[in-house]
């Protein structure tokens, strides 16, 4: 079947079922880090206790959307030139961008860490060694460049992570592990599932820091608005104590939707650019991985209207929704959609939800086919994406009840959803 071939019932045409909207103004802590590149420098001066003088310095740097990263990467690697050290960059991010060098490249690139921008070397490879096993046996694997250098420096942002929960997720300890491990260390630990990663994340990362020459880490924390809530350099020897602290602040200040329940959540863009899941299920209460409790309200219909430019067809997360559009499903790159979730072991976040022709026939199947409420009842939210949540619409039965909250302001009257020519939504 071709995308294009996709007809719908008579009613889907011919329904009008969208309840009247408003704009509405989530608040969250504002507290963030104004003078970036100074905060690095400040932290990495606290950790300049081994001379680096003539040391080749690996600075891994990772694939996500991490707030100002390429400031954060650029001045630490200033830093590190003023110590004497001779720096390059190496990309940590196990099997993204293709799981090949080249791809890892690009994804570094549309980050802004370009061997120009960042005046340091770029040395991307897939090459691992074997640096070591768990006690089961389990071996794992290390960057080959990273472990030839004479230290390694991580620049990554701890935050929640998107498949499970402990007292390591995103952060420090995962980058050792997972992504400095390329694509075959993300295969073995992935091999043994997200309700392991827990306890084998630390365990992986403690056994990287007595094999290898790791420094220090530059951890970022940001806030909910998508700024560095935080800069920390992390001596290795801290990892363990501080990983864990930091993850703490990250969950304090994430940002979610403040509406306390939903029928029909409309996101307008999904991407690897926006969360490893797409989506973020700290936002969605969906992930891959089943069991796993976000403390989030279910949520009875998502539609996804479209994929980010910078996800590059990369769907990872797609399949978490309910329906989607052809627009969406066209851009999808099934090598790399699928090349990450096999290699994470989780199948479920790559498959197809419904494919409408448009924004209005998918919305209006999201809606007349939830239960038991009427177009003055239903509760719809609208957002961009699970990373930009300051402005969000509602409908007008969400308004009831977050009147008289500080953390939620209305900034207009309810209106009309609006669609383009296209059936686009504007």
């Amino acid at each position: 079947m071709k995308f294009d071939e996709i007809d719908v019932p008579l009613q889907v045409r011919t329904t009008n079922p969208f309840p009247d909207m408003v704009d509405i103004e989530q608040r969250f802590v504002r507290d963030h880090v104004a003078d970036v590149e100074g905060a690095v420098r400040a932290e990495m001066r606290k950790l300049a206790g081994a001379p680096l003088a003539g040391k080749r310095i690996a600075v891994a740097a990772g694939s996500r959307g991490i707030a100002a990263i390429d400031r954060v990467v650029r001045t630490t690697i200033e830093q590190l030139k003023a110590f004497g050290a001779e720096p390059f960059i190496v990309p940590a991010m196990a099997s993204h961008g293709g799981a090949n060098a080249e791809g890892q490249i690009g994804v570094l690139a549309d980050l802004g860490i370009t061997e120009k921008a960042m005046g340091a070397p770029i040395r991307a490879s897939m090459d691992v060694v074997q640096i070591g096993s768990l006690e089961d046996g389990m071996p794992i694997f290390f960057d080959k460049i990273a472990s030839q250098s004479d230290g390694v420096v991580l620049c990554c942002r701890v935050k929640p992570h998107t498949d499970f929960r402990g007292e390591w997720e995103s952060g420090l300890y995962k980058m050792l592990a997972i992504g400095l491990g390329k694509h075959r260390g993300a295969v073995e630990i992935h091999s043994r599932g997200f309700p392991n990663f827990h306890h084998m994340i630390p365990r992986v990362g403690r056994v990287v820091l007595e094999k290898m020459p790791i420094l220090f880490g530059v951890a970022v924390v940001e806030n909910a608005y998508h700024q560095v809530f935080k800069v920390e350099g992390v001596p290795a020897a801290d990892f363990d104590e501080r990983d864990k602290a930091l993850q703490v602040v990250a969950k304090q200040n994430f940002a979610r939707i403040l509406v306390p329940r939903i029928d029909v959540l409309v996101v307008d863009e999904l991407g690897k650019d926006v969360s490893g899941s797409g989506m973020d299920p700290n936002v969605t209460g969906r992930c891959g991985s089943p069991g796993v409790d976000f403390g989030v309200a279910p949520i009875h219909r998502i539609v996804v209207r479209d994929l980010t430019d910078a996800t590059h067809g990369n769907a990872c997360g797609l399949g978490l929704a309910d329906l989607t559009t052809r627009r969406c499903a066209e851009k999808i790159d099934f090598v790399k959609t699928y090349t990450n979730l096999i290699t994470a072991t989780v199948l479920e976040p790559a498959k197809l939800p419904i494919v409408m022709r448009d924004d209005r026939e998918a919305i209006t199947v999201a809606v007349i086919t939830c239960n038991n409420v009427t177009t003055e009842t239903i509760r719809v939210v609208r957002i961009k994406n699970t990373t930009e949540l300051t402005r969000i619409q509602v409908s007008k039965a969400v308004l009831a009840d977050i009147a008289g909250r500080d953390d939620l302001k209305v900034l207009g009257a309810p209106a009309p959803m609006r669609f383009d020519a296209d059936n686009r939504l504007i």
